[in-house]
C-alpha cells in the first residue's frame, strides 16, 4: 500500500500562534536573504506593471489567460 500527504504551513504561522520554535522563521528568512544576496536566487517575476489601475489589472489577466505567461506578474503602485 501506498499513502500520499500534503503538508502546507503559513509563512508567518509559527509568530502567529507564538509557537515555541518562532526563531526557525527568522533563521529561515536570513538564509533566503543570504542566498538572494550571493545570487545563488533569483527572481520569477518577469513583468512589472504600474501603476495599479483598471488598465493594468485587464492587462495582467489577459497575459495570464494566455497560458503563455512565465514568471510573475506584478501590478504595483498607486
Amino acid at each position: 500500500m501506498k499513502a500520499a500527504s500534503f503538508h502546507w504551513e503559513l509563512m508567518f504561522a509559527r509568530s502567529m500562534h507564538q509557537t515555541p520554535d518562532m526563531i526557525e522563521q527568522h533563521n529561515l528568512l536570513s538564509y533566503v536573504a543570504d542566498e538572494i544576496d550571493a545570487g545563488r536566487i533569483k527572481t520569477t517575476v518577469s513583468e512589472v506593471m504600474s501603476p495599479i489601475n483598471a488598465a493594468n489589472m485587464r492587462e495582467a489577466h489577459r497575459l495570464v489567460e494566455t497560458g503563455q505567461a512565465k514568471g510573475k506578474i506584478v501590478v504595483e503602485g498607486f
